[in-house]
């Protein structure tokens, strides 16, 4: 049992993550109906910006700089894969659009770092272990989990109770009535992609100590950012938790009592919720009338 309840800490962990990672790719879909495939290169970024910077370890201060420096270069990535997209139309174009920058990003992180297996270690103030459940448990995956509640609280009152969020929900309800009362639609849209691809690339920091950096990871993660966000919902900051953590939680059970089938329970699950409500959990009102 002890052994159980470690698993669904690890659960909880890991949804955080998937949380950071998927919300911008949610946010980019949902809201702008923008198919962005590059999104798990933007994480993997992030990633090789840990190795570059606390790969062996460091303070607690040198990690927080490489997650802000890894937030910026997402940032500005999704800058531009924004400006890059907005000219397509159709979901097959922005597909291949981005599979192509995803594939260039990739290949230049491989030459710039090798294709060996790359661990980060935590920064040196979480870097040990405390009792739970009568086990010896990490100290930064409880870091990460109170991180992710952090975030979940202050994404969803920025998009939901802000004066900001409530223009980026009308400008994707109205674009041309924003635009006529003067405000610079295109500049909003422009900022919810680099808000996404920002949280992406900090969350290939803040994974590194339990993920590594590797090629081939921005594929595996792209993958469960899109698995969290159909089954949680387009466009939905609540969904996406939600999401983030029923996967978290497949996940790491999963791997638990049934490893040789725990890549399958995820996509079981994803079909169970897509039966029950096609729509996901909990989709914005703007998928949900769609």
């Amino acid at each position: 049992m002890d052994t159980y309840l470690v698993s669904v800490l690890n659960g909880l962990a890991m949804g955080s993550l998937l949380f950071a990672i998927a919300l911008g790719l949610s946010l980019v879909f949902g809201m702008m109906d923008v198919l962005n495939l590059a999104h798990g290169a933007v994480y993997l970024a992030g990633a090789y910006v840990a190795v570059a910077l606390v790969a062996d370890g460091a303070g607690l201060m040198t990690f927080v700089l490489a997650v802000l420096v890894a937030a910026v270069a997402g940032a500005v990535l999704g800058g531009v894969l924004a400006g890059l997209t907005r000219a397509t139309r159709h979901h097959l174009d922005q597909a291949l659009l981005t599979l192509g920058v995803a594939l260039v990003v990739a290949e230049l992180l491989s030459i710039a770092f090798g294709n060996e297996v790359r661990s980060i270690a935590a920064p040196a103030p979480f870097g040990g272990g405390v009792s739970v459940f009568g086990e010896t448990y990490p100290v930064y995956r409880l870091m990460v989990i109170g991180l992710g509640i952090v975030l979940a609280i202050a994404v969803y009152l920025l998009v939901e109770r802000s004066a900001l969020g409530s223009v980026i929900r009308a400008t994707v309800a109205d674009r041309a009535m924003v635009s006529a009362l003067g405000v610079n639609t295109g500049l909003v849209l422009i900022g919810v992609f680099a808000g996404g691809a920002a949280l992406a690339a900090a969350g290939g920091v803040l994974a590194g100590p339990i993920l590594g950096a590797q090629p081939g990871l921005d594929e595996k993660v792209l993958l469960l950012a899109l698995v969290v966000v159909v089954v949680g919902g387009l466009g939905s900051v609540r969904g996406a938790l939600l999401g983030a953590i029923l996967i978290g939680q497949v996940q790491a059970l999963g791997t638990t009592l049934l490893p040789e089938y725990a890549s399958f329970l995820i996509f079981a699950a994803m079909a169970l919720v897509l039966l029950l409500r096609p729509a996901g959990l909990l989709p914005a009102q703007k998928a949900v009338r769609a």
